[in-house]
């Protein structure tokens, strides 16, 4: 089969960009978004970037280096600012906007499709650029990735390849999920083409960028025993998000209630089925590839996230080209603008939390950190002073020594240690403790490692109490069996 090359010459026009829409969704999305910013605390994640970027390193054991170096710059710039932390999420969250026009613009979109597709992306990814997290960067990352690729199938510019690389390069800093999209990508242009995508030098070349750029992640990776791939077991077995049986739904749900739900599947469906967009139907099937890989492999629901924009664009430009009829015209309504844009903004913590929203698991999970660390606090400081030298403190749990090591100094603690996920690398406490305040967990396990186990107190407030109602006993432990070099290994946990 001879495939037809699009002389460059012969580029299709693309529309103008609707700039001072586009833009103005753009800004509305920054100010929403710092005025929200400081309303509640610190996320557990985030308490846990802030922690790895005190302890950089090439690789962590649940994510690559990228965000807890973000978190460590913007609290070097501004300390304790939670409006700062967020800083860069907010600022990608609006390129996200732009980008989405774009990628409408690149399919032919005029400016009522790009506006179209803008504001839905604001609406849909709103809750996302609230918490910096791993998610919020990869989906504007993909975001920008598929405009690349879109923009390289209409004008076959191999300079747009090596863009591909670098962003490639900068998501493998983030979080691996990328190499899966490369993986679906490339068998769908083996099955639907463009089968000269895969014969470019610059491709190749890309690859070899995003290569290179990985290999120091990779080294520290081999020399700690890949645990991000032994994370990727753990996700598959964690039933916080429901796993198989809701991962369809939230998949839908995730991509806009309302609005952006009924233009995502239309974008997609359009993607692979229409003729004006036939050029583009290798994208509608990665799609499908990566919801069907990751829904096999029981990953998370927020992993196609970065491909809902490509659909949102996809969606709009095709309602352009026909005539609004009935459920249509009634879809794209005003009221139904409204409610959209409402759900989006109950997405943030703009109402109390005792109220039901969107928000609400988020704002439960950021508040009550200080008061938990208080209550620690308090059994520390209720030790013999000369105890207090020879006593360190250990979490059962990543996020909880995360909290304690941001609000602890202040309250007189020292720094925390945790053998759970990525805080067991940043090392075991020192050979002159011979007493552990132990935060979590339970005597019978605790007994395997010390002889005397006591209850000092319990935690009532923080995340625990507020999203499970879950009281957090603090645990008094001497007569350590080991020195900590044999004791720190068996501690570890996943």
């Amino acid at each position: 089969m001879v495939e037809r090359k699009t002389p460059p010459e012969a580029h299709p026009p693309v529309p103008s960009l609707a700039r001072w829409p586009v833009l103005a969704i753009a800004g509305t999305v920054v100010v929403v978004l710092l005025m929200t910013s400081g309303r509640v605390g610190y996320f557990d994640d985030e308490l846990y970037f802030l922690a790895a970027g005190r302890h950089l390193a090439w690789g962590y054991a649940d994510q690559g280096p990228l965000v807890p170096l973000l978190a460590r710059a913007m609290d070097s710039l501004i300390p304790g600012s939670l409006v700062a932390e967020r800083l860069p999420v907010t600022i990608l969250t609006a390129a996200g906007v732009l980008l989405t026009a774009l990628i409408a613009r690149e399919l032919g979109g005029q400016r009522r499709a790009q506006v179209l597709a803008a504001a839905v992306f604001a609406m849909g990814m709103l809750a996302g650029g609230h918490v910096l997290t791993t998610a919020a960067i990869d989906s504007v990352i993909w975001t920008a990735a598929t405009w690349l690729l879109v923009r390289w199938i209409r004008t076959r510019h191999d300079g747009l390849l090596l863009g591909l690389g670098g962003l490639t390069a900068a998501a493998l800093q983030n979080k691996w999920l990328i190499a899966g999209f490369w993986l679906v990508l490339g068998l769908s242009a083996v099955v639907v083409g463009p089968w000269d995508l895969l014969r470019r030098p610059a491709l190749w070349l890309a690859a070899a960028i995003a290569l290179i750029a990985a290999l120091p992640t990779l080294f520290w990776q081999s020399q700690h025993g890949w645990p991000q791939l032994a994370m990727t077991k753990v996700i598959a077995h964690d039933d916080l998000f429901g796993g198989r049986l809701t991962f369809l739904p939230l998949v839908l749900i995730s991509s806009g209630i309302v609005l952006g739900m009924v233009l995502a599947c239309y974008g997609l469906w359009r993607l692979l089925c229409s003729p004006q967009l036939r050029p583009y139907c290798l994208l509608g099937w990665t799609v499908l590839g990566l919801v069907a890989l990751f829904f096999i492999t029981n990953g998370r629901s927020y992993y196609v996230a970065g491909l809902y924009a490509l659909c949102w664009a996809a969606g709009a430009v095709e309602l352009q080209r026909r005539q609004l009829v009935g459920w249509w015209r009634w879809i794209l309504s005003w009221p139904v603008y409204a409610l959209s844009a409402i759900i989006a903004l109950t997405s943030l913590p703009v109402l109390p939390v005792s109220w039901p929203s969107m928000a609400k698991s988020v704002s439960l999970a950021s508040l009550g950190w200080p008061e938990e660390v208080d209550t620690v606090a308090d059994a520390y400081q209720a030790l013999p002073p000369d105890r207090r030298h020879t006593t360190v403190v250990i979490a059962n749990w990543y996020w909880d020594a995360a909290a304690i090591d941001r609000f602890g100094p202040a309250r007189g603690l020292p720094r925390a240690y945790s053998a759970h996920r990525g805080y067991w690398y940043f090392g075991s406490p020192p050979d002159d403790t011979d007493t552990v305040l132990f935060v979590g967990s339970n005597p019978s396990y605790l007994h395997q490692f010390f002889t005397e186990v006591s209850e000092s107190t319990i935690i009532t407030s923080g995340p625990a109490m507020n999203l499970f109602e879950h009281r957090v006993p603090v645990w008094l432990c001497s007569g350590r069996h080991e020195p900590w070099s044999q004791l720190w290994p068996r501690l570890r946990h996943l």
